[in-house]
């Protein structure tokens, strides 16, 4: 994809403080910003206009900047109208720009633009959305470290790595007439472990960024009656869920947005588990085993009881992996024993079998505060922000591939088959050069901008 030789705007931003702007890129720029003002515009200088339609009516009174490429976001000639934020005078002066030589942008062709004249990689122009769409501070530091490039630095060394190792199997393969087997040497063996030692480092990372982005995805799930509405009361501070004595009260998925350590967290409640014959409760049931299947992470809630610090395993539900890794909490499922308070157990947090388990009183607000830590950790907030970068889904992805590669590459070699694991070694470094969009398709690139906001 080649950037585009046509000049686009669109309103980028109307502030809070009345004031507007609109953005127009390409090269029809310069002589825009001429006809508005009157003359040629000074690069990076503040110029007071009054803006006019064709007619020489008075549009607007307000600030004009115009930058010169490649000097500028996009790295073409750029111009920016600083104007009442008033959306309807904003909307006659993009008609009017428009008029002049301009399109109305698409989502996200600014930094597409800047994408493509080489102004920002693929990651830095992503985390440009993210930040504006930030809703919490620990999301909009993640978006900044990625737009600073943290994120594009991590790829790019670990693409220099799997470039040496590719150019180093490639090289042995060139002289398997030789008596040595270079593809046997310890050197080649010791840069795969470096390689894919760097790779599941920077899949950790990705992941968390990835929760810290999108939030987490929670299911409240366990038999009825065990008090898993009032844990979502608990939650989040105010009586969302109808909690009565009655099992069987949840008939429908209930859900709820909180924030937890900086990390957007959804919960959702879900219809107690048990085999019924009332066709609406086992609706309700049908649509708690889906929720659980989509989960990030399972809230398994029972019963404190006193003198049993164990869960029976026919209660363990299986969920998608949500990405614990951090050196805390590496679990799929949170544990949590209800009603502690009458079983007279004070409120605590232990490891079984790789599990946290909590014991906690949704009812008392007992040891809540223990719970709401773990899963701030779990959704990448909390003190595990620090250095954190925001991420993609498809970023995760990328990186699971470039992983999938790198493992069949290891076989290969092991097997002595070194054309084979220089194409699966080609393969990874394509993958993960798809993040900072080294290799990323055409259309791939189309469906990330299309998300982006206009004006962006």
């Amino acid at each position: 994809m080649k950037p585009a030789d046509d000049t686009i705007a669109a309103i980028a931003t109307a502030t809070g403080g009345g004031i507007g702007i609109l953005r127009v890129s390409g090269p029809h720029s310069h002589s825009i910003a001429h006809a508005l003002l009157g003359h040629a515009p000074i690069p990076r200088h503040a110029h007071y206009a009054i803006f006019r339609d064709a007619t020489g009516r008075v549009l607007d009174r307000g600030l004009l900047l115009a930058f010169r490429a490649p000097h500028s976001f996009t790295g073409e000639d750029v111009l920016e109208l600083h104007a009442h934020g008033n959306p309807l005078v904003l909307e006659t002066l993009l008609a009017r720009v428009c008029e002049l030589a301009a399109r109305r942008a698409r989502a996200g062709e600014f930094s597409e633009r800047a994408f493509l004249n080489g102004k920002l990689d693929l990651t830095q122009a992503e985390a440009t959305a993210d930040l504006i769409a930030a809703g919490s501070e620990a999301q909009a530091r993640a978006a900044l470290r990625s737009l600073e490039g943290v994120f594009a630095r991590e790829v790019e060394a670990l693409l220099h790595l799997l470039t040496q190792l590719r150019a180093y199997v490639e090289a042995a393969i060139d002289f398997t007439d030789e008596e040595i087997d270079f593809l046997a040497e310890p050197a080649l063996a010791t840069q795969l472990v470096r390689v894919r030692a760097e790779l599941a480092s920077l899949m950790i990372a990705a992941r968390r960024g990835r929760q810290l982005r999108d939030g987490l995805y929670v299911v409240i799930s366990g038999a009825p009656n065990v008090g898993k509405s009032s844990l979502l009361n608990a939650l989040a501070r105010s009586e969302r869920a109808i909690v009565t004595a009655t099992p069987g009260t949840t008939r429908d998925v209930l859900r709820e947005k909180v924030t937890l350590g900086g990390a957007r967290i959804e919960l959702i409640d879900t219809a107690g588990l048990r085999d019924t014959h009332d066709p609406v409760e086992a609706e309700g049931v049908r649509r708690a085993n889906v929720e659980r299947a989509r989960a990030d992470l399972v809230i398994e809630v029972v019963e404190a009881v006193r003198g049993d610090a164990r869960v029976n395993a026919a209660s363990t539900f299986p969920v998608r992996g949500s990405g614990f890794e951090n050196h805390t909490v590496m679990s799929r499922r949170i544990v949590v024993h209800n009603k502690s308070d009458l079983a007279h157990i004070e409120a605590h947090v232990e490891m079984q079998e790789g599990d946290p388990h909590v014991w906690l009183s949704a009812r008392e607000s007992r040891g809540v505060d223990l719970l709401e830590a773990l899963l701030a950790q779990a959704a990448g907030g909390g003190e595990s922000t620090e250095g954190a970068f925001s991420a993609r889904a498809r970023h995760v992805d990328a990186l699971a591939r470039t992983q999938s590669h790198l493992d069949a590459a290891a076989a290969q070699l092991g097997a002595g088959a070194g054309e084979l694991a220089a194409e699966e070694l080609r393969q990874a470094q394509n993958s993960l050069g798809e993040i900072t969009g080294a290799f990323t398709p055409d259309d791939l690139l189309g469906r990330i901008f299309a998300t982006f906001c206009i004006g962006k």
